[in-house]
C-alpha cells in the first residue's frame, strides 16, 4: 500500500513539475487558465495523499522514573 502510495506521489509531483514549466512557456489565457487548474488540483491531490501516507501521531505516556539506587559499596 504505501509503496502504491509513493508511486502516486511521484506521478503527482512529476505532473506539478511539467504544469509549472508550462507556465513558464508563452501561452493563451485559455490554456493558462486550464494549466493553473490543473496544477492546484495535482498540489491539492499530493498534499492529501501526502499527509495520509506520512500521517504519524504519537501517544506517548507520561513517565517518571523512579530515582536510581545508589550503587552498593
Amino acid at each position: 500500500m504505501i509503496e502504491e502510495n509513493i508511486g502516486s506521489l511521484r506521478t503527482h509531483r512529476n505532473n506539478i513539475s511539467r504544469y509549472r514549466r508550462l507556465l513558464k512557456t508563452s501561452l493563451t489565457d485559455l490554456e493558462r487558465e486550464f494549466i493553473e487548474r490543473r496544477l492546484m488540483e495535482e498540489w491539492s491531490a499530493f498534499e492529501a495523499l501526502a499527509s495520509d501516507t506520512f500521517a504519524v501521531a504519537f501517544n506517548l505516556p507520561v513517565h517518571h522514573p523512579e530515582p536510581a539506587a545508589a550503587p552498593a559499596a
